[in-house]
């Protein structure tokens, strides 16, 4: 792993942030995940802009702006000699007093981790996932809007926490009313009847960019998608479920609280997509 940290290129056992950081304390600050393919930043600008409303949303201004970051992304990335590669790219609130005040803080602190990410082993991925609906519940937008990618992913974590102690391989969280969120870190997707669904992000899934390629895709193919609300029941139902996100692409899913879900893994849509997706990655610039 290589990190940018302060100014320089390290090795990862070299970085080192002070422990008054208040991303540290607090969870104050956000971030992104990248991928690059090829030795190309999949989708950079788009990443750019979301940690910038990211950052907007809790008040903290981006170092230099998204010009600076990507130069950092970049350059952290050529160091680093990988082609494939997992990008973590974070800002905090920078070091301050204990304390929560977020206007005694700073400068902002800017960390890019590069390294090879895997988050399922080969053999779960060409089964599918497990899944189980956890008692963590997302909250609402009038709390912590999905949408901001913060450093405090504690409900994510006792999520996926959850779902491991129960032998499962992904959590999939609900919302207050009962409806679908998301799976831990990532975004759901149903295939039913002809017609690709997925939750908008009033219901609690994140804004992932993914997702949206998966959108374009879908267009490009003639699949009929949208976004609207669902239930577990719509999984339990489905032809096809897959998770998406930039750490995990796509991966289909298997099982739901021990129902099986669909007949094959992956299924022809998720098949077809996956293919598509991979086409994109490779091609983009």
């Amino acid at each position: 792993m290589k990190v940018w940290l302060d100014g320089q290129v390290l090795n990862a056992e070299d970085a080192r942030i002070p422990v008054d950081d208040h991303g540290l304390l607090y969870g104050d600050g956000v971030f992104e995940g990248l991928r690059s393919y090829d030795g190309r930043v999949f989708r950079l600008a788009g990443h750019l802009e979301r940690l910038e409303v990211s950052a907007r949303a809790i008040g903290l201004e981006l170092p230099g702006g998204r010009s600076a970051l990507a130069g950092i992304v970049h350059e952290t990335l050529e160091a680093s000699g990988l082609e494939d590669a997992y990008i973590r790219l974070l800002v905090t609130r920078g070091s301050g007093p204990l304390g929560v005040d977020p206007t005694v803080c700073g400068p902002a602190r800017v960390v890019c981790m590069i390294d090879r990410v895997s988050l399922y082993a080969p053999d779960v991925v060409r089964r599918g996932l497990d899944l189980v609906t956890v008692s963590v519940r997302r909250a609402p937008p009038d709390g912590l809007d999905s949408r901001v990618k913060s450093l405090n992913y504690l409900v994510s974590v006792l999520a996926k926490r959850e779902a491991r102690l129960r032998g499962a391989d992904e959590a999939l969280l609900l919302n207050g009313a009962g409806l679908v969120a998301e799976a831990a870190v990532a975004n759901v997707f149903v295939w039913r009847r002809g017609v690709l669904r997925t939750p908008p992000v009033t219901d609690g899934a994140l804004e992932g960019v993914t997702r949206d390629a998966i959108f374009e895709l879908a267009g490009g193919l003639a699949i009929s998608a949208e976004e609207c609300s669902l239930g577990r029941i719509d999984l339990l139902g489905a032809d096809e479920v897959f998770l998406t996100g930039t750490g995990i692409q796509i991966v289909p899913v298997r099982s739901l609280d021990g129902a099986e879900l669909g007949s094959e893994r992956p299924g022809p849509l998720t098949a077809k997509l996956s293919a598509a997706f991979e086409e994109l990655v490779r091609a983009s610039e």
